[in-house]
């Protein structure tokens, strides 16, 4: 484990950041922000996009895949949503499966804990990785409990109960206490308060993660509340989900069809007390 290392209130973590939809919102709050991004063309773009913030300090770019260790590796370029790009080769296969297939490149990989160590350790760490978001979660353990960002969010699990109930026990044994289940689709436009004070007027791009902290409209709930929150979302995706039977259906019938849109994707945000 290293060394107990004082958290940087200022810097939060995109891990990601795809064509940066989340750091924009970050940056505008006032905060540092690394984006990390593996994809090499979102990479380039998001250079252009930020390039001005790059020159004040304010942003770096991280062109590296999460990974395990220090190595090459398969990443999944999708060539119909750039969202969807992954190191997973389920989710690559899943992402085929609805029409959708993917190009396979070679890209660097990054430990999350160096990531950390060179760049200084956030008050709040984005997570959307498809498919690899609890490599960044399980590396927190690997930190100095001082260390660790007060808030995580990730994109959590609609597959898996099991998967999920992990997730939220591996939060707890990190010792986060406080959860709330945000529905990616439902961001609240409108003023967010900004880091060192004031407010900004903000609007969300489509994709984006959403605010944090305490910028999140709902009640904190704790680790029960949160997965009863989870039943019926499971419910609902098990039977009108990705590459479920209905929803073939259901898109040849026009009156029927909307009832697609009650499927939404949800992340998971965590707070140590």
């Amino acid at each position: 484990m290293q060394n107990p290392t004082p958290l940087d209130d200022g810097l939060v973590l995109d891990v990601g950041a795809h064509l940066g939809e989340d750091s924009d919102f970050y940056l505008k709050l006032g905060y540092r922000v690394v984006a990390i991004e593996a994809n090499p063309q979102l990479v380039e773009r998001l250079a252009q996009r930020f390039a001005q913030e790059i020159a004040q300090g304010r942003l770096t770019i991280v062109p590296n895949a999460i990974g395990e260790s220090d190595q090459l590796i398969t990443f999944y370029i999708n060539k119909k949503l750039s969202v969807w790009g992954t190191t997973d080769p389920k989710w690559a296969a899943r992402n085929a499966g609805m029409g959708k297939d993917s190009e396979e490149i070679q890209v660097q990989c990054i430990r999350f804990e160096d990531v950390l160590a060179r760049h200084g350790h956030p008050l709040y760490v984005k997570i959307d990785i498809e498919g690899a978001d609890m490599l960044c979660v399980h590396a927190l353990q690997r930190v100095s409990p001082a260390a660790r960002p007060k808030f995580v969010s990730v994109e959590s699990s609609k597959t898996s109960w099991r998967d999920l109930v992990e997730e939220f026990n591996t939060f707890e044994r990190l010792g986060y206490t406080h959860y709330q289940v945000i529905d990616q689709r439902r961001h609240r436009n409108g003023r967010y308060r900004r880091h060192g004070g004031g407010d900004i007027e903000h609007r969300f791009e489509s994709g984006a993660t959403g605010p944090f902290g305490d910028n999140l409209s709902g009640p904190w709930l704790s680790k029960r509340q949160a997965l009863i929150k989870y039943i019926p979302i499971f419910i609902l995706y098990k039977t009108i989900g990705d590459n479920t039977f209905l929803p073939r259906v259901l898109r040849r019938l026009p009156l029927l069809r909307r009832t697609l849109d009650w499927v939404s994707w949800y992340d998971t945000h965590a707070m140590r007390a």
